[in-house]
């Protein structure tokens, strides 16, 4: 044990993003649970207050020119941009990623069917068989609106299923319960090749590894921003929409915030140029603002020293578990290889009940969560999680399942 608490004060020593845990609000709990709602920013307060009693309450109306409510979801689109691989002018914050799913698929659908006029007919979609729910149930409503028969599959299996018949493929680039990283350029590519669109979902990869959106030519992608970008509960998602294919996005949700003249009060809708054409109704300011004062933490962050850091944290937390876990109590679901790990570890509870475990390591000041039946999930921000913080959760961990 005090070999692993001497490599880990070691390996915080040398970390150069260690200065960057006092950017957040935190205590002595280890928080590993990042994946579902990320820290605190400490600037957040403070910047939410002026909102609230400066612009709106003595600005009121003037702030969505003063303050620059209006121009809020692009302005903030911009500065997920460079976390995702993505150029400026390409992403716009707003609605849930749920919504977001929606708009992509079904404009997805409808580009496709454009592009193949006289051909054969795109009428279906092809959707991650382990997404996450919600992602699920989207695709099956989109399927049953533009008449197209939805095909689950597991990414592993989409090369093979792809047809002249497939319109667009939802993925997760993150499997939510494993931590598994899917090949996004590799399926991105095989997507094209069967002349069909692309949609990612994020939500567990962006903030936490680099993505190349841009570089790796996806057409659509979606993410949530209350993860490992630290938005806050309900923080808005955001829609990415390749330059080239912004003319021909066509959104099932046109509403008055995505009209050429917003203004004009026309009954008849004229798309906006560009990313805004994705928008849909009043931005929702508070929990907007809130996310773009928590992106502040990122400021002269690379990416890739993110990335580095949450494979050693990861690796680390896994060599952890294998010295002080007892063997057979606990079966680790996460790629060992790093191409295909995102940023948590999954850990399969063989001997004890999960979710009796996972609260017995809350209260022990370690946080992680549980899915059922039997995944514990530890979740690594690289941004506030350290190296002592993992040998703590490791030993806690053994400590509980041996009790």
């Amino acid at each position: 044990m005090s070999e692993l608490l001497s490599k880990a004060e070691e390996l915080d020593a040398a970390d150069p993003l260690a200065e960057l845990r006092h950017r957040f609000v935190l205590d002595d709990t280890v928080y590993l649970d990042g994946n579902s709602l990320g820290a605190l920013p400490a600037v957040v307060p403070d910047r939410i207050a002026d909102v609230v009693r400066r612009q709106w309450g003595e600005l009121r109306i003037r702030s969505w020119e003063e303050s620059g409510w209006w121009t809020a979801p692009e302005r903030i689109g911009d500065r997920i941009a460079p976390l995702v691989g993505a150029a400026p002018g390409r992403i716009v914050v707003g609605d849930s990623t749920s919504v977001n799913v929606f708009k992509a698929l079904v404009a997805a659908v409808r580009m496709a069917r454009a592009r193949a006029a006289g051909g054969t007919a795109r009428d279906e979609i092809v959707v991650d068989a382990t997404t996450f729910p919600t992602d699920g149930y989207i695709a099956r409503s989109a399927a049953r609106m533009t008449g197209c028969t939805l095909r689950p599959v597991t990414p592993a299996e989409v090369p093979g299923a792809l047809t002249d018949r497939t319109a667009v493929v939802l993925l997760n680039h993150v499997d939510y319960r494993t931590g598994r990283l899917h090949d996004l350029p590799g399926l991105t590519a095989a997507v094209h090749g069967a002349g069909a669109y692309a949609v990612w979902d994020l939500c567990h990869s962006a903030g936490a590894l680099p993505v190349g959106l841009d570089e790796h030519g996806v057409d659509l992608a979606v993410g949530c921003t209350y993860k490992y970008l630290n938005g806050g509960p309900g923080s808005p998602a955001y829609l990415y929409v390749r330059q080239d294919l912004q003319p021909r996005f066509d959104s099932p949700l046109p509403g008055w915030n995505s009209h050429a003249e917003p203004f004009g009060m026309s009954p008849d809708y004229t798309p906006a140029a560009g990313a805004p054409r994705a928008r849909v109704g009043t931005p929702d300011i508070l929990s907007m603002l809130a996310l773009e004062a928590a992106l502040d933490v990122w400021d002269g962050v690379p990416v890739e020293a993110v990335r580095t850091k949450s494979l050693a944290l990861t690796d680390f937390f896994l060599e952890c578990v294998t010295a002080y876990v007892p063997d057979g109590r606990v079966e680790s679901l996460t790629p060992a290889a790093h191409a295909e790990r995102g940023s948590q570890v999954a850990l399969r509870c063989t001997s004890a009940d999960a979710g009796d475990v996972m609260r017995r390591l809350v209260a022990s000041g370690v946080v992680g969560d549980f899915r059922r039946p039997d995944v514990l999930r530890f979740g690594f921000a690289p941004l506030y999680v350290g190296f002592g913080d993992t040998e703590r959760a490791a030993r806690v961990l053994a400590e509980v399942l041996v009790t």
